[in-house]
């Protein structure tokens, strides 16, 4: 649950800082939206979950 919260709040960053510095048009911002709420009912949003959480825990396990 935490990885989830977290994992949005970056995308919606990222959207953010998308939307001010680059130009990208609130239209562009719906569609994303709009994609990813589509995007988590399908067949494939298991192995997206999948590879995020992989990812975390490989950044996680990197010690500088």
């Amino acid at each position: 649950m935490v990885l989830s919260i977290s994992g949005v709040v970056l995308l919606g960053v990222i959207m953010f800082l998308l939307f001010r510095k680059d130009g990208m048009k609130l239209s562009h911002a719906a569609v994303c939206t709009l994609f990813g709420f589509y995007l988590a009912g399908t067949a494939i949003a298991p192995g997206i979950q999948a590879g995020g959480a992989s990812l975390a825990q490989l950044l996680g396990g990197i010690s500088l």
